[in-house]
């Protein structure tokens, strides 16, 4: 109850003073201690130019230990009515405990930031993650309406060098100074940050000149649709969905930009951060149909392009492995999921995330690999119709017209202990691409696993096959699997080139056109 807030746009501050819709008959003002020209810097750069242009009364508070930062800061003394000497320090913020959840979650994060990007950072615990997971990208960029201790660390990793802006290229630019003593000590005459105007940086249009602008946001909960509460209290006052949209609006408007909302999958009291409905909640963010990307501990779910089902199917993957059981029953009463949809619960405790991986083939090609999800339905549905005939009868030795639902899903929902299917991922018009998939399956009493292996005819003959299928030796010996058997159409002969540049011997019998292998583990 102690202030009353105004709704708005960050950009559209100023321009609230200069119309006069904001009245401001006097500002206060924290500067430098002025040059021997009578110079000061302003200590803020966000909206303190325009409201010493329309107010009134301007005084200056005069602080030695002002740090003079650079870009559009400087101001005459001749520009205010009265002075005083502050006996203060500036105001510093201490820097928040990273916890490990959001190590976690900045790593997912991190996974999808491609080097070049453009950076946004905002303050709180994600963003001191963030620090530590981009250190190894290059030539990143900063353009944020916060400077803060965490984008100061990474800036001297390394990692950022602004090569690839397309406006203040080769300065980290940015709005507000948010930190540490440490940090205004680092910002002093440091001509490696600028800071500009509100309306500046936080404009979409000037956020979007930056190509693959990264827009990353802190959420508190979202549904399953794809709604978004943002934070509301202590150390968010003045963010809010205006903030938000701008930051979502310039990414949009980027060359590949991607917006990332990230969250822990539970908060500190144990509740669901992701759950059936967000109406409920204050602080909302609904521009749904315009969502991108959420990251939790527990994974990226890509919703840009997804139908509903898709995208609570994707959100539910992501959840706490203690929640999804609930969230997959409330989805289909809510007819967010069929009402058939099945759901293993123990397959998100067993989920192999050590399996996780990336790998660079010919040509430059990047391919995630990484254990099967049930929300792969659709991207598995996808692949097995871009297969030609003769590849779905090598595959699965009879021809197969359709994929149905009732068939896919019960493919794609695995244990991870007596089933387990890797797949390979490319990034493609912003959504994810299975273009490779790789399985074994065996029962309780079996000392060996059926495996089967298949690589979209489009990405063939670049060693993807070999890498998945080392990936699944891997996985069996872990799981105590004495070899593979398999069976392949002597026609197959790529598939046999596979098998034999395998790290053990392969036994064959051919019979029928088929051939039989076994390949035991314990030779090698």
């Amino acid at each position: 109850g102690r202030i009353d807030l105004i709704p708005s746009r960050f950009s559209k501050i100023p321009q609230l003073f200069k119309s006069g819709a904001i009245h401001i008959d006097a500002t206060f003002i924290q500067i430098s201690p002025p040059d021997e020209n009578g110079y000061a810097c302003l200590v803020g750069v966000d909206v303190e130019r325009q409201a010493m242009e329309t107010a009134h009364l301007v005084v200056g508070e005069i602080n030695a230990k002002a740090p003079r930062i650079m870009g559009d800061t400087l101001v005459h003394m001749d520009e205010f009515n009265f002075f005083v000497e502050s006996a203060e320090p500036p105001l510093y913020i201490p820097r928040w405990p990273v916890e490990d959840v959001f190590l976690k979650i900045a790593a997912n994060i991190a996974a999808v930031v491609e080097d070049a990007s453009c950076v946004s950072f905002g303050i709180g615990p994600l963003y001191e993650a963030l620090a530590v997971q981009l250190t190894t990208k290059k030539n990143l960029g900063v353009h944020s309406p916060f400077f803060t201790d965490s984008l100061m660390d990474l800036v001297q990793s390394g990692a950022v060098t602004n090569r690839y802006k397309g406006v203040f290229r080769g300065k980290c630019a940015a709005s507000y100074l948010l930190g540490s003593e440490k940090l205004m000590r680092w910002l002093d005459r440091n001509p490696l940050v600028e800071f500009q105007p509100e309306d500046v940086i936080t404009d979409p249009k000037i956020i979007g000149t930056n190509d693959k602008t990264i827009s990353i946001l802190p959420a508190r909960k979202i549904d399953l649709t794809g709604n978004v509460a943002l934070h509301t209290g202590k150390g968010n006052v003045t963010a809010g969905p205006g903030n938000v949209q701008e930051l979502f609006i310039g990414a949009s408007l980027s060359k590949n930009g991607r917006t990332i909302f990230g969250l822990p999958s539970r908060n500190r009291k144990g509740l669901p951060n992701i759950v059936l409905s967000v109406d409920n909640l204050p602080f909302q963010f609904t521009n749904r149909e315009s969502m991108d990307l959420v990251a939790t501990e527990y994974g990226v779910a890509y919703l840009m392009g997804k139908t509903m089902r898709e995208r609570a199917q994707e959100l539910i993957d992501i959840a706490h492995p203690d929640d999804r059981e609930e969230l997959v029953r409330q989805a289909k009463e809510a007819k967010l999921l069929y009402a058939d949809q099945i759901y293993f619960p123990e397959s998100g405790h067993l989920y192999p995330a050590r399996f996780i991986c990336s790998h660079e083939f010919k040509g430059g090609l990047k391919v995630l690999f990484r254990p099967i999800k049930p929300s792969d339905e659709e991207k598995m549905r996808d692949l097995f119709y871009r297969f030609s005939d003769q590849a779905v009868y090598s595959r699965y030795f009879t021809s197969i017209k359709t994929m149905p639902h009732k068939k896919m899903q019960e493919y794609v929902n695995v244990n991870y202990r007596w089933v387990m299917s890797i797949v390979g991922v490319v990034e493609a018009a912003g959504t994810e691409k299975i273009i490779a998939e790789a399985r074994y399956a065996r029962t309780k009493q079996d000392a060996f696993a059926d495996v089967a292996f298949i690589v979209d005819e489009d990405y063939q003959n670049m060693g993807i096959a070999s890498y998945i299928f080392e990936l699944l030796i891997r996985a069996a010996r872990e799981e105590g699997i004495k070899g593979f058997t398999a069976d392949v159409l002597a026609s197959n002969k790529s598939m046999l080139k596979v098998f034999e540049k395998a790290p053990f011997p392969v036994q064959t019998v051919l019979s029928r056109g088929v051939y039989e292998l076994t390949i035991p583990f314990a030779d090698a």
